[in-house]
């Protein structure tokens, strides 16, 4: 067995049932460290851990695949999801002809929708910022073409330090399509320790301490603030006008 695995958020209540027979089930598990330390718990006394840090992916999915031919049993964990900028693809990639099994998780995406409201009721679009594997300029063509199809955008790999310019410049596309009010919600840590959840809009979303460990959803003009949580309308109100207002919403 060779398997990609999402562990989610990693919170070990949001791991889905085939994640934890996988993992329990695995005699080796490989994957970046912070990772590994937050399924900790869920794992065999005897199941052996490969951890290592960041950059280091093809090393990690090429060590997988070598124990994998050696007879063991393989898990190679992802936070989210292992098919959305998870190590799935990678394994594939590397042995086309390895049967890699996919046991899905919960998306940064969904578990930052989820503490902030239901912000993805309507079509969204999620873009990574990272520059290391897309060039700048891709990363900027896509924006572009995401902030003028007026999509709620989730964005993963916000900022670092490094990055800092290249957040605000994306921030200055979507300003250049939305209103400045446009509300604006990021997730620091979701459904970890040291969460952050936060609403703001996206005429101030420069100037926020966004970081590698959030998640920010840009809504669109159907997006409010309701109750204090973020909402984008699907569009019941207006195929149901008479019922809603009888109802009172």
């Amino acid at each position: 067995m060779i398997a990609a695995v999402g562990i989610g958020p990693g919170a070990q209540e949001l791991l889905t049932a085939e994640a934890v027979a996988l993992l329990r089930r695995a005699d080796v598990v490989v994957g970046y460290a912070p990772y590994i330390e937050l399924i900790a718990g869920v794992l065999a006394p005897s199941t052996q851990v490969e951890s290592s840090g960041m950059r280091q992916e093809v090393e990690r999915c090429r060590r997988a695949l070598s124990l994998h031919r050696e007879g063991r049993r393989v898990v190679v964990v992802s936070s989210g999801d292992a098919g959305v900028y998870g190590m799935a693809g990678l394994l594939m990639e590397l042995d086309p002809s390895a049967d890699v099994e996919v046991a899905p998780g919960i998306t940064a995406c969904q578990a930052a929708a989820a503490r902030l409201g239901a912000p993805l009721m309507n079509d969204f679009a999620v873009l990574s910022l990272s520059d290391l594997l897309t060039p700048r300029e891709e990363v900027l063509r896509r924006v572009r073409a995401v902030a003028a199809a007026d999509l709620v955008t989730c964005l993963y790999n916000p900022s670092s330090r490094r990055r800092r310019p290249l957040f605000e410049e994306v921030v200055g596309l979507f300003l250049a399509e939305r209103a400045a009010d446009t509300p604006v919600g990021w997730v620091k840590n979701a459904y970890r320790d040291g969460e952050e959840v936060h609403l703001t809009t996206l005429g101030v979303l420069a100037g926020e301490p966004v970081d590698m460990w959030c998640t920010v959803l840009v809504g669109s003009s159907r997006t409010e603030v309701l109750g204090g949580r973020l909402v984008t309308r699907r569009g019941y109100a207006d195929k149901y006008e008479e019922s809603w207002e009888d109802a009172g919403e």
